[in-house]
């Protein structure tokens, strides 16, 4: 087996394989119906992809520990005497990626070394022509190819932003001092999370964000309410971009709407965009929409016979569970043409991981409406159940959105504890095609558990 060790003559060789797979994220779930097949594997940054050693999983590691700082600022209100004295942050840091960091190498290694039928190549792989790759100089051929490069972090063209310290998701909870300070440019999945962690721990949060709320990707009444309780919690700067940053010795100072912001440290969190471009997918003839990403049909297919792509470099969710699935059906397509099978989004759920949290899948009410579907909304705020007496909730609330004609569930929405575990039950009636009337009465709820939100949001929407 060739592996990134052996030396290998690329004057005029170029390497055959069955299988080409460019990323190892998604695409390293490589299925055991092709133990037989020649696979190579290439990776141009760190084995196992952005969620295992950036993103998801990582964050969420940081995620449990701020819950448990921020409940112990709040306490009182519930009759216990706690109180919140700060954070081991190099303690926190070392025991996340003292886990993750040896997964993502042992995955490295049996790879390099573990699978017979796979050839791990580390490099940026470009195309050079139809379905065949310049591999820093490896010249690597296949009459089948899976595209799974993923994104990476985008900077925004703000004046002096280029020339100052700052970080993205790939390295902002890797710091080795704690910022007293953070100031945060973005106002999504990442901003809410971070901002959540760093607040949590004790930073100074300040966000800047062009539109005028945060997660403005969600449902309407979703983002309006979550931006009215992160603002409790951090300095929101809305609507507008900063004008100009700069930095003054360890200092980070933001000016905007002409006033003076310093910071320790600054997280630029402002979108991603596919590596296309690393790929230069164009030579291999491959198109792209107008966002960028990789166009692929149904069957995770591209416009050139053979070549597949999935995950964050064929689709704007940047969601792990959702190229996880899209792997599967590309795998199965490659492997069974006469067979394919299909990919579906129409129950892809969503969260995010904040304080609040929130979970969302299907339309938001603003689509319902541009789409001109005739819908009913039910909703159900947790204080008006007996677990959010418990809780003393006042802010959280859960949304369904229900074809008015089929009674159907179209949309849901929920913010607020435990939202990502409580949508399940709606994210499997979406798939599934469960009535409103079916999820809401021929199922229990218990009693008087928090699910009984989601009951009482269906039984509105009827």
């Amino acid at each position: 087996m060739t592996t990134q060790d052996t030396p290998v003559d690329t004057s005029s060789e170029v390497e055959t394989f069955d299988l080409i797979i460019i990323g190892s994220g998604s695409g390293n779930s490589i299925p055991e119906y092709m133990s037989d097949w020649n696979i190579a594997l290439v990776e141009r940054d760190v084995f196992g992809g952005t969620c295992l050693n950036r993103g998801c999983i990582p964050s969420k590691m940081f995620v449990l520990p701020a819950d448990i700082a921020e409940s112990a600022k709040h306490g009182k209100r519930l009759g216990v005497n706690t109180e919140f004295h700060g954070v081991d942050w190099i303690g926190i840091r070392d025991r996340v990626f003292g886990r993750i960091d040896p997964i993502a190498a042992g995955g490295e290694e049996y790879r390099a070394t573990g699978s017979p039928n796979v050839t791990l190549i580390q490099g940026t792989a470009r195309f050079t022509g139809d379905k065949t790759f310049d591999v820093d100089g490896r010249m690597i051929t296949a009459p089948l190819v899976l595209l799974a490069a993923g994104a990476r972090p985008t900077t925004p063209p703000i004046p002096g932003l280029s020339t100052v310290r700052s970080h993205t998701s790939d390295s902002i909870m890797r710091l080795d001092t704690f910022p007293r300070r953070l100031g945060i440019i973005g106002g999504g999945f990442i901003a809410a999370e971070m901002g959540h962690v760093f607040a949590g721990f004790g930073s100074e949060v300040t966000i800047f964000n062009r539109s005028g709320a945060l997660l403005r990707a969600q449902d309407g009444e979703v983002s309006e309410r979550f931006t009215e309780v992160f603002a409790k919690r951090a300095t929101l700067c809305l609507g507008h971009v900063p004008e100009k940053i700069e930095q003054e010795g360890e200092t980070i100072v933001v000016t905007s709407k002409g006033k003076r912001y310093e910071f320790d440290e600054l997280l630029v969190a402002a979108g991603r965009q596919p590596n296309c471009d690393l790929l230069d997918v164009a030579s291999g003839g491959v198109e792209t929409h107008q966002q960028g990403h990789v166009q692929v049909d149904e069957y995770m297919r591209t416009n050139v016979e053979g070549v597949y792509a999935i995950g964050d470099l064929a689709n704007n969710w940047q969601l792990k569970h959702v190229a996880n699935k899209e792997a599967k059906v590309a795998f199965w397509n490659l492997a069974h043409p006469d067979e394919m099978k299909t990919m579906s989004y129409k129950a892809a759920p969503s969260a995010v991981f904040s304080e609040p949290q929130v979970a969302t899948v299907g339309l938001t009410e603003e689509q319902a409406k541009a789409q001109e579907i005739p819908y009913k909304v039910g909703k159900r705020d947790f204080g008006g159940t007996a677990y959010g007496w418990a809780l003393e909730d006042d802010t959280s609330f859960a949304k369904v959105l229900v074809h008015a004609e089929t009674d159907l569930i179209i949309g849901a929405h929920i913010i607020g504890p435990l939202s990502a575990t409580l949508i399940q039950p709606l994210i499997q009636a979406i798939q599934f095609d469960q009535t409103a009337t079916e999820v809401a009465d021929d199922v229990f709820y218990i009693h008087p558990a928090l699910t009984e939100v989601v009951e009482n949001a269906l039984l509105e929407a009827r």
